[in-house]
């Protein structure tokens, strides 16, 4: 008597030739396998698989199913890596109004600090060194207008 597990494997393996041709034709042959074997598991391990009468055309449909969703998921791949490498996302943003705002309530000095800290990403030795100023200096007026900072956007809120 077969079992379930046997019943799955003979259907498995009677199916997964075509199935993989298909779904080469679908999403090209370095991924063809990969769906296949997604939607067959999925299929498997459905609630609704052993009621399932036709089971060619159910995987058929399964393997279409997560040949799309493999496309829409290459397609935002491919979208955040153009993003990530345009010209658009290397140039400097320019700060929020709020931002602006909240800096032009600081004292030149934090706002140097703050500025080449959080927009120039550059450490307190880095700051002290190009302002000329002690490190000490520099974490001092950090902390100011990281505080004068906090209060101006909480105050917002």
């Amino acid at each position: 008597m077969m079992t379930v597990v046997d019943d799955d494997t003979a259907t498995y393996r009677q199916y997964a030739p075509e199935l993989v041709r298909y779904a080469t034709a679908l999403v090209g042959p370095h991924d063809a396998a990969d769906v296949v074997s997604d939607a067959v598991l999925a299929s498997f391990t459905s609630p609704g698989w052993p009621l399932v009468q036709e089971r060619r055309a159910y995987l058929y449909r399964a393997v279409l199913s997560r040949a799309q969703m493999h496309g829409r998921s290459a397609s935002r791949r491919v979208r955040r890596d153009v993003v990530a490498v345009s010209p658009a996302s290397v140039a400097p943003t320019e700060p929020s109004i709020d931002a602006q705002r909240a800096l032009a309530r600081l004292s030149p000095q934090q706002r140097a600090v703050v500025y080449l800290t959080y927009w120039d990403d550059l450490s307190p030795a880095q700051i002290a060194g190009l302002l000329q100023a002690s490190e000490g200096t520099v974490r001092k007026q950090l902390a100011r207008g990281r505080e004068q900072l906090r209060k101006v956007f909480d105050h917002d809120r």
